[in-house]
């Protein structure tokens, strides 16, 4: 099994999304097989993010599988703590989320009483 990786964003904000395949394609193939697609699904995806639009052509037409959260038969969660080690609910409705993650800076203003 060979692995790839897409990453879509900047230093801030960004997705990674992994994929397997049987197969292993050259670094360069893949790179050129990734722009073509991005170019023609740029305008039109409909996925909540360009790396996804992208990895969904790349299971149907080469064989790739992309690694998600819905394909998870068993998560861990791993601590020093001993009661902070558990198996994850994979079904929990509780768990799911319907937002992404947004890294923000924010500096606070400075104190001008003086």
């Amino acid at each position: 099994m060979h692995f790839y990786e897409l990453h879509e964003g900047d230093d801030d904000v960004f997705a990674d999304l992994l994929l397997a395949r049987e197969d292993e394609m050259a670094p360069e193939e893949f790179f050129d097989i990734v722009q073509s697609i991005r170019r023609r699904v740029l305008e039109t995806f409909n996925q909540d993010t360009l790396v996804q639009a992208i990895a969904d052509e790349l299971e149907r037409d080469y064989e790739f599988i992309s690694i998600t959260d819905e394909r998870l038969t068993a998560a861990v969660n791993v601590s020093r703590d001993e009661e902070e080690n558990f198996l994850a609910d994979l079904d929990d409705p509780e768990e799911e989320s319907d937002y992404a993650t947004i890294l923000a800076d924010i500096k606070a203003e400075e104190d001008h009483r003086n």
